[in-house]
C-alpha cells in the first residue's frame, strides 16, 4: 500500500494538467498513488489522464459524470488507500520535494496535519505566501488562535497546502458538502481540525497556486442565496470557536470571531492574497537547464554538483527567510577553515564579492554570526602586528557562527543526508566505502598539485 494517495479533480484542464501531473510524478519521494479523477471533462483531459495510467502504474484514473469539484474529492476519498491524503489543483502544481517534506514533518512530529506555505503565481512572477510566522508544533488551540488573526486567508482555507491522516477523515466521516459552493474548502478543513490534537507548521513553499476562484457573483447566485450561503458558513465557523474554546475564553474572543463576517463581506475571492516580494518565475529556485544536464567534460561535471548543492541550500534558506548565499556563508564558516581574503571566500563560495557582503551583514544583523574577538594579553603588540599584516593582504574579520543559528545548522544536517541519498543511490555500502577512501586520495592528491 502507498503511504500517499494524492488527489487531482481535473476538469477541463487540457492546457495545465501535463504540468500538474508531471510535477507529481517526478516528486522526490516515490511512494504515492496518483488519482485523477475526471469530473466529466468535454475536451481531452480524460485521454491525457488515461494516458498518463498506461505510463505509470502508480496513476489510477476515476471518469465519471459531471458533479462538481466538491462530490469529485468525495469519490476520490472514497477511493484512497493511503496513510496520508493530499490535494492537488490541476491548473496548479508542486515543488520536486513537496511530498517528501510532507511525509517528513507528518512522521517525525506525529502530528495529525501538516500546513505549508505556497507560492502565489500571477502572469510570470511569484511570490511566496504563509500566514504563521514561525515554523513547529501547535495544538488545536495555538493553531486556531493563528487562525483568527486573518480568519479569511487562503493559508487556512484551501486543501492543497495541507497534508491530511486518512484515519481521521474516515473515523469522523468527513467529507466535502456539495450543497456549498463557497468556502467548502474551509468548511473540511474545520470538521477535521475539531478532531486533531497537533498541527505542524511547515515555513517551505511546496505549492504553486494559479487559479483564481470566481466569485459568487460569477456563480450566478441571487442574493439572497449568496447570503444564505455566507451565514451557512459562518455559523460553522462560529461553531467550530465554541468547541475548541470553552464558554469563558469564548466570550472574551468573540470580537476576533466575529472579525470573519467583515474580512469576508467582500463578493469576490473568499480569500484575498496580497502580494508583496514578487519574483520572476523561475528565479525562486535553483533551476538548471537541460543542456546543462546533458553536458559532457569537466566544467559541467563540477557545475551540476554545485547546482544539487545549492538545490539542497534553497530549502534552508526558504524555511529560515535567507538566501541561499547566506546558507552557504554560514556552512562554511562552521567548517574548518583558515582566515582567507574576502576575494579568497567568495571564490570558493561561488558568491560575488558585493553579494558576499550582503549576506554577512544580513547574517550580522539577525545575529546569526558574529565577529571573532581574539583575546588581548601579553602578546598584545605582536597580534596587532598580525592583524595589520592580515588587513595588508587583504584578510579581514573572522566570523563565527551563533547560537541564533543553531536551528538552520540543523536543518542543514538533513540536507546533506539528502544530498548523500541522492549521491549514493544504488551503492552498496561497499561502495561508498571505497569511493570515499578512493576520493581523499583524489583530494589529497589536487592539495598537492596546487601546493607545488
Amino acid at each position: 500500500m502507498p503511504l500517499v494517495s494524492i488527489l487531482v479533480p481535473v476538469y477541463n484542464a487540457q492546457k495545465t494538467i501535463d504540468r500538474c501531473i508531471s510535477s507529481i510524478l517526478n516528486q522526490e519521494y516515490r511512494d504515492f498513488e496518483l488519482l485523477l479523477l475526471d469530473d466529466g471533462s468535454t475536451d481531452d483531459s480524460g485521454a491525457i489522464c488515461d494516458a498518463y495510467a498506461q505510463q505509470d502504474a502508480r496513476v489510477r484514473v476515476l471518469h465519471k459524470e459531471n458533479s462538481g469539484v466538491s462530490d469529485t474529492r468525495n469519490r476520490g476519498i472514497a477511493m484512497a488507500v493511503g496513510e496520508y491524503l493530499q490535494f492537488v489543483d490541476s491548473d496548479d502544481w508542486i515543488a520536486p520535494e513537496a511530498t517528501r517534506f510532507f511525509v517528513r514533518a507528518a512522521t517525525e512530529n506525529r502530528c495529525d496535519m501538516v500546513i505549508a506555505d505556497f507560492y502565489r503565481v500571477v502572469g510570470e512572477r511569484v511570490s511566496q505566501k504563509g500566514s504563521i510566522e514561525e515554523e513547529g508544533l501547535l495544538d488545536r488551540a495555538d493553531y486556531a488562535v493563528n487562525m483568527m488573526q486573518k480568519p479569511a486567508d487562503f493559508y487556512y482555507g484551501v486543501l492543497w497546502n495541507k497534508f491530511y491522516k486518512r484515519s481521521l477523515i474516515e473515523t469522523y466521516r468527513i467529507r466535502m458538502d456539495h450543497s456549498v459552493s463557497w468556502c467548502e474548502d474551509f468548511l473540511f478543513n474545520l470538521e477535521y481540525i475539531r478532531h486533531t490534537r497537533t498541527i505542524y507548521a511547515l515555513k517551505m513553499p511546496l505549492y504553486y497556486y494559479v487559479k483564481t476562484k470566481g466569485s459568487l457573483v460569477s456563480q450566478g447566485l441571487s442574493m439572497k442565496k449568496t447570503i444564505q450561503m455566507k451565514r451557512t458558513v459562518f455559523a460553522c465557523y462560529n461553531d467550530f470557536y465554541k468547541d475548541v474554546f470553552d464558554n469563558t475564553d469564548y466570550e472574551k474572543r468573540k470580537g476576533q470571531v466575529y472579525r470573519f463576517l467583515f474580512d469576508a463581506a467582500s463578493d469576490g475571492t473568499v480569500f484575498p492574497l496580497n502580494i508583496q516580494g514578487t519574483y520572476r518565475l523561475g528565479s525562486e529556485r535553483t533551476r538548471v537547464s537541460e543542456g546543462a544536464l546533458e553536458g559532457e567534460g569537466i566544467f559541467f561535471d563540477i557545475y551540476r554538483e554545485r547546482k544539487l548543492q545549492e538545490k539542497l541550500f534553497d530549502i534552508v534558506a526558504l524555511r529560515n527567510d535567507l538566501t541561499t548565499d547566506d546558507v552557504k556563508l554560514l556552512y562554511y564558516l562552521n567548517q574548518p577553515h583558515k582566515n582567507c581574503t574576502a576575494r579568497e571566500m567568495a571564490d570558493v563560495l561561488n558568491i560575488p564579492k558585493r553579494g558576499l557582503s550582503a549576506s554577512i551583514q544580513r547574517l550580522l544583523s539577525k545575529e546569526m554570526i558574529a565577529v571573532l574577538e581574539k583575546e588581548k594579553g601579553k602578546g598584545a603588540a605582536k597580534e596587532k602586528r598580525q592583524e595589520d599584516r592580515q588587513k595588508a593582504n587583504g584578510k579581514g574579520k573572522e566570523y563565527v557562527v551563533t547560537q541564533e543559528a543553531e536551528n538552520v545548522m540543523s536543518e542543514l544536517l538533513f540536507v546533506l543526508c539528502d544530498l548523500d541519498q541522492v549521491q549514493y543511490e544504488d551503492f552498496t555500502q561497499e561502495e561508498i566505502a571505497v569511493y570515499e577512501r578512493l576520493n581523499e586520495k583524489r583530494k589529497r592528491n589536487i592539495r598537492e598539485a596546487l601546493r607545488a
